[in-house]
């Protein structure tokens, strides 16, 4: 593991912590500047192609779904460990489903469900160009359904 720092290739494991998700996070000290630094490790595990609605297929991408999470959450109180939570969840779903292709809807209808239990405000923003909502009435009819149950 190469040093952030410094650059230099040698060093040594401090502290090693598991997360629920499998992942490993190790402390690390670089012998050369005695710098420290954290690393984590996630086992790579295939993730299905996702077909768009127009039929095209698209490679998952964590950072793409973080990215479009983040934006339905900013300015609202959800933390970014809630988020990163999310995105982890629906990435280990895809990939324990075992298929070769998934529609996008299913992630999308994953992330709605996320969204929905974490913040309601950012449920509405995510359904409002997910779900198509493109007139005021639409968007109160989700309001609605969301308020009832």
């Amino acid at each position: 593991m190469r040093c952030p720092y410094c650059g230099e290739a040698g060093s040594k494991v401090i502290d090693t912590n598991h997360d629920s998700r499998g992942g490993v996070r190790r402390r690390r000290e670089c012998l050369s500047c005695h710098q420290r630094f954290s690393t984590y490790e996630r086992a790579v595990l295939a993730t299905p192609l996702l077909v768009k609605q127009d039929g095209t297929r698209e490679e998952f991408d964590r950072e793409k779904l973080l990215r479009g999470i983040r934006i339905a959450c900013a300015k609202r109180p959800v933390s970014a460990a809630d988020i990163d939570r999310l995105v982890g969840e629906i990435e280990a779903t895809l990939q324990t489903m075992g298929e070769v292709e998934v529609s996008s809807r299913v992630v999308g209808d994953m992330v709605t469900n996320g969204l929905k239990e974490l913040d309601h405000i950012a449920y509405i923003r995510f359904a409002i160009v997910y779900l198509g909502l493109d007139d005021l009435k639409s968007i109160r009819n989700e309001i609605d359904r969301l308020l009832e149950s």
